[in-house]
C-alpha cells in the first residue's frame, strides 16, 4: 500500500450534519424488506482554516439519523481544536468509545467523521483523494446496484435489467432469495435473456438462507452463469461461508457486513470468501478501508467496494486487488457534479478531495427533521 501521506496542518473548528432521505429511482425489494428513499446523514467539517470536509452516511432507518447526530456531536466535543489526523483521532475515540463499544451507531458516526478529515486534508494538498492517498485518479470497473429487486413480475424484471444496461454497464446485480429456487432460478434466467451472455450477474440474498438452502441453491446457480453469489446466509458465519466457498463453483462474495478490518482478518483466516467487498461506514472509513486493502493485498483477494461510490471510486484507485465498485445514484440529486458513469466504469474526478460539494437547494428540498 502506499505510505503515509504528509497531512497540511488543519485544526477542527466544528462538525455539523443533516438528515435527508433521498427517493430511490428503482424501489428495491430485498429479502429483508422494501426500499423505497434512502435516509442519508450528510456530514460537514469545518476547520479553522476555512476547508470543509464533507462526507455521508447510509442510515438505513430515519430513526437512527439522530443517534448519529447525537454521536457526532460527541465526537465534535473531544476533537475540537485538534490537529486533524485522521488514524490519530480514530485512536482517540476508540479509547473514548471503549466501554460502548466501537460498533453500530459509533461506529458509523466514527466512520462518517474519519471519511470528511480525509476529504478535508485532500483538499488542504490541492488533490484529488485518490492522489493524496498515492493513487491515481482514474476509470473504475463499476456494477449498477440501483434496481432489481425481488419482483413477482418477471417481464417487469428483465426490462429493469435492461434499463440498468444505461451508461454502458457491463455488469448489474440481482436480489434473490424468493420463497423457493424454482422462482430465483426463474428470476435469474428472466435477467440472463434480456441482458445476454456477455454482461456479469451478480447475485445478493441479503443473509437470507440457512446453510443447507444456501448450499442448494448455490449448487443450482452454477450452472446458470452467476458472477458471484453475495451474503447468502448470516453475515459473520465465516464457517458456513467457507464451506460454501469450498462446495461451490461460484464464487462467494462478503464484506459489507465486516465491523472494522479485525474481522475481515478473521474471515480471511477461515477462508470465508473468495472475494470481499467492504463498506466504508462499517470497516471504519477511509482509515479501515486503507487496512483491509493491506489485508486483500497479502491473501491476494479481490476487493469490491460496498455503496458510497463517490469516495469508494478514490480508494479502489489505491486498492492493489481493485475489482468492482457498486453504484448506486442516491447522490446525484444532492452533490453539485455528480459521480461520472462512461462505458461501465466509475471516473475517479480530478477534483480536490473526494469531489463532492452539496448542492444546497437539493438538500433544504429533502431535508427531514
Amino acid at each position: 500500500m502506499p505510505a503515509t501521506p504528509i497531512f497540511p496542518p488543519l485544526t477542527l473548528r466544528a462538525l455539523k450534519s443533516t438528515p435527508v432521505e433521498v427517493p430511490l429511482n428503482f424501489v428495491l425489494g430485498t429479502s429483508a424488506g422494501t426500499v423505497r428513499a434512502a435516509p442519508l446523514l450528510l456530514i460537514d467539517l469545518e476547520t479553522e482554516e476555512g476547508i470543509t470536509g464533507r462526507s455521508y452516511l447510509f442510515c438505513y432507518l430515519r430513526a437512527a439519523a439522530p443517534a448519529i447526530a447525537s454521536l457526532l456531536g460527541e465526537i465534535e466535543t473531544q476533537t475540537k481544536g485538534q490537529m486533524l489526523d485522521p488514524r490519530a483521532l480514530w485512536a482517540k475515540l476508540a479509547r473514548r468509545f471503549t466501554l460502548i463499544g466501537v460498533q453500530g451507531v459509533v461506529r458509523m458516526a466514527m466512520a462518517g467523521f474519519d471519511v470528511a478529515c480525509w476529504d478535508a486534508l485532500a483538499i488542504a494538498a490541492g488533490q484529488p483523494l485518490a492522489t493524496f492517498i498515492g493513487a491515481s485518479p482514474r476509470a473504475i470497473p463499476a456494477y449498477n446496484s440501483c434496481g432489481l429487486g425481488l419482483m413477482d413480475d418477471m417481464g417487469a424484471l428483465a426490462a429493469e435489467a435492461e434499463r440498468l444496461l444505461d451508461g454502458g454497464f457491463r455488469a448489474i446485480k440481482l436480489r434473490l432469495g424468493y420463497p423457493t429456487l424454482q422462482q430465483d432460478i426463474a428470476a435469474v434466467r428472466a435477467v440472463r435473456v434480456r441482458i445476454g451472455d456477455g454482461v456479469h450477474l451478480m447475485v445478493d440474498y441479503n443473509q437470507a438462507l440457512s446453510l443447507d438452502d444456501a448450499l442448494e441453491r448455490g449448487r443450482a446457480l452454477d450452472a446458470e452463469n452467476i458472477y458471484w453469489l453475495e451474503e447468502p446466509i448470516r453475515h459473520d458465519d465465516y464457517a458456513g461461508a467457507a464451506k460454501l466457498a469450498r462446495e461451490l463453483m461460484v464464487p462467494v462474495q462478503i464484506g459489507e457486513n465486516f465491523s472494522l478490518p479485525q474481522a475481515m482478518e478473521i474471515a480471511l483466516s477461515q477462508k470465508a470468501a473468495d472475494i470481499v467487498m467492504p463498506d466504508l461506514e462499517r470497516i471504519g472509513g477511509i482509515t479501515g478501508w486503507l487496512q483491509a486493502a493491506t489485508l486483500a493485498e497479502a491473501n491476494r483477494v479481490a476487493m469490491s467496494s460496498h455503496l458510497f461510490p463517490e469516495v469508494s471510486a478514490h480508494l479502489l484507485a489505491a486498492t492493489p486487488t481493485c475489482h468492482f465498485l457498486e453504484y448506486v445514484d442516491w447522490m446525484n440529486a444532492l452533490v453539485q457534479e455528480p459521480l461520472v458513469i462512461r462505458d461501465g466504469h466509475a471516473i475517479v474526478p480530478q477534483r480536490h478531495g473526494n469531489g463532492m460539494v452539496w448542492d444546497g437547494k437539493q438538500v433544504t428540498r429533502l431535508q427531514f427533521q
